[in-house]
């Protein structure tokens, strides 16, 4: 299968990894020659630079398959140009996008070409997850959710980032863990948000709390401090079980009739060889198969959400 990856930074290293042990035919698309470097250094494979546009001027082959690992603000206009030009299947970095235009336009034009544009959520598919959703289903179902994304804002603060990537955070990182949460849980049927504060890098909000109910009738609450100690972390409940996974690469759980915390072992050799996740992925994406990946009506589906539990416009 010809694939093209699209960026040269550390994560299209990642990607890089996974492919050639899927032995898929790879073309890397970067911009700049610093980081083109690094990447053949790293991994032996060539990179074509001057940006994705100069090389479709050039009117080349199409792949079968493109991967978009670029900076969050460049998501949209890469994958879009990908799509217009005919790429039949497109993979592209969360959120997709920084906006919810930009993810309809995407959508209209995937239909338009016959496309189909899926968003690189890889905590679906740890070891984690996965052994979470069969517990669930052994035990009768998710019965309720916690969760927490909160993020080290004196860290964050420092970062250079594209226009609008820090200011729209809970879009282009924490979704991560609110993903995860809609994909075991369902989506918010019902959602009461509050935020509070600001950050000079985050202007809507430093403190988010919130509760609601999904779709699937699991409720849920969430508390995230941006301007606090804390980590990522997400704890769903069924009748005889609560899971935890903090850190989300491992799952421990609670007994009724118990407080111990046990850890429980799981099935993880790839995600320990490969960055967690992306393997299974990659490979479901390569496959056509729908698996856990995310689609682009999905994330539009839960679009207002996001925005909603970090006091964003749309």
């Amino acid at each position: 299968m010809k694939v093209w990856l699209i960026g040269s930074g550390t994560m299209s290293l990642s990607y890089a990894a996974v492919l050639r042990d899927l032995s898929a035919d790879t073309l890397v698309i970067g911009r700049g020659e610093t980081s083109a470097a690094k990447f053949r250094e790293a991994t032996g494979l060539a990179v074509v630079t001057g940006g994705l546009d100069a090389f479709l001027a050039t009117a080349p082959a199409l792949p079968d398959a493109a991967i978009v690992s670029v900076g969050v603000e460049n998501l949209f206009a890469t994958t879009a140009a990908l799509v217009r030009a005919g790429v039949p299947r497109v993979l592209v970095e969360k959120p997709g996008a920084l906006d919810l235009a930009s993810l309809k336009t995407l959508r209209d034009l995937a239909a338009e070409r016959g496309a189909r544009v899926s968003i690189g959520y890889n905590r679906r598919y740890f070891a984690s997850t996965r052994k979470a959703i069969e517990l669930a289903q052994a035990d009768g179902g998710f019965t309720s959710c916690s969760f927490e994304f909160t993020e080290w804002g004196h860290e964050i603060e420092t970062l250079v980032k594209g226009p609008g990537v820090k200011e729209r955070w809970l879009l282009s990182n924490s979704s991560h863990v609110i993903d995860l949460v809609f994909h075991l849980i369902g989506q918010p049927a019902e959602l009461h948000a509050t935020t509070r504060g600001s950050l000079s890098w985050h202007p809507s909000a430093a403190i988010f709390t919130g509760s609601g109910l999904s779709d699937r009738g699991v409720p849920f609450a969430y508390h995230s401090n941006w301007d606090a100690p804390g980590r990522w972390g997400v704890e769903v409940l069924t009748r005889n079980l609560r899971m935890i996974l903090r850190p989300m690469e491992a799952l421990q759980v609670m007994r009724r009739g118990s407080v111990a915390i046990e850890p429980v072992a799981i099935d993880d050799a790839i995600d320990k060889a490969f960055k967690p996740g992306l393997h299974r992925q990659t490979s479901d994406f390569l496959n056509g198969v729908d698996g856990a990946l995310c689609s682009l009506d999905s994330q539009i589906s839960a679009w207002g959400s996001y925005c909603r539990i970090g006091a964003y416009d749309e």
